[in-house]
């Protein structure tokens, strides 16, 4: 009886050695193999390239000097930093759908460059956001030149983020730098860093050109973020992007409601016009609080949805025309 206990015993032993001795070998060459696929697929498919820039480029009607070496490696890099930050370039393309059929009428009727669209883009990214400097809106303006250029800043009103008004705004001042400078990269530049310090950079280095001048880093990159961005936006495949139009925000269709009195409760306003009180401030961020005071009378144009039109219509079942890839210039932008 002892003999075959100590029989089993030693084939139990035998057993356990034989799996250890299979683990050691045949699994860790399993994780071994795993591991050099692993590495072989990530060295097949995982590829990031640098980018070709065109050799003639142009903003704004006006030829970007690209034979110089400073210009040409300045809109390299911001076209490798918005061509590999995918999300942020993604969210502009789908953005810019919905905003740039709103903007680009207005430009028209001031004679302004198609191009300075883009400026707005790189602005706010199409967020009504406010900057740690208190800049606001799509358009990214300051209280005082908002103010100085017929937007109303209040309290309880503030029309940088109105995106019409802010865009015929922009114009203005857009033109107006025009006038001064004779040139539409300078108006771009002016936009970002002020009249006054582009005149003291112009004169103290002595030179007309935007290109030429040594800037601060924010304007010196300024021109040549908007001008990386059109690039992509024109030939959105020759930068890796394949972005369907279904996937792009659609624009939304509204209806104006003109009020020139005092409306103590903009909820219930919403409601008597077909909406939720979600949908007139994301409609109407300009109007900053839940009523609007109005003692003077003044005329404002309210955005609501056209009545009767429901939201979910503007994620219906998309045609073949929308499962398209957005190609060079399919979308005019």
């Amino acid at each position: 009886m002892k003999k075959y206990i100590i029989h089993y015993i030693i084939s139990f032993l035998l057993i356990i050695i034989s799996l250890l001795v299979f683990k050691l070998f045949f699994s860790g060459t399993s994780h071994s193999n795993f591991d050099v696929s692993y590495k072989e697929a990530f060295m097949k498919n995982y590829k990031i390239f640098a980018l070709d820039i065109p050799d003639t480029i142009y903003f704004a009607g006006e030829r970007v000097p690209t034979e110089k070496y400073y210009v040409r490696e300045s809109i390299d890099q911001e076209l490798v930093k918005n061509t590999y930050g995918h999300s942020t370039t993604i969210l502009m393309f789908k953005r810019a759908n919905r905003w740039f059929p709103i903007i680009e009428p207005i430009l028209k009727k001031h004679n302004i460059p198609s191009d300075f669209k883009y400026l707005a883009l790189i602005e706010s990214y199409f967020e009504n956001n406010s900057s740690s400097k208190g800049a606001a809106g799509y358009w990214q303006f300051m209280p005082i030149t908002a103010i100085d250029h017929d937007l109303e800043v209040t309290d309880d009103i503030d029309e940088r983020l109105n995106v019409e008004k802010a865009t015929e705004a922009a114009c203005l001042y857009i033109r107006s730098m025009y006038k001064r400078y004779k040139n539409w990269t300078l108006a771009a530049a002016s936009y970002n860093v002020g009249e006054y310090s582009l005149n003291n950079s112009l004169n103290n280095q002595k030179v007309e050109d935007y290109h030429d001048l040594f800037l601060n880093k924010e304007t010196a990159r300024y021109v040549y973020r908007i001008i990386a961005v059109k690039l992509i936006f024109k030939h959105p495949q020759d930068y890796g992007f394949y972005i369907r139009k279904k996937d792009l925000y659609s624009p939304i269709p509204t209806e104006y409601i003109e009020v020139d009195t005092t409306i103590n409760d903009l909820v219930d306003f919403s409601i008597k016009h077909g909406i939720n009180y979600k949908i007139l401030k994301e409609l109407n961020p300009w109007l900053r609080k839940s009523f609007l005071n109005n003692k003077d009378r003044k005329k404002y144009q309210i955005k609501v949805l056209p009545k009767g039109y429901n939201p979910e219509n503007l994620f219906k079942t998309p045609s073949e025309y929308e499962m398209e890839l957005i190609e060079n210039d399919s979308l005019g932008i």
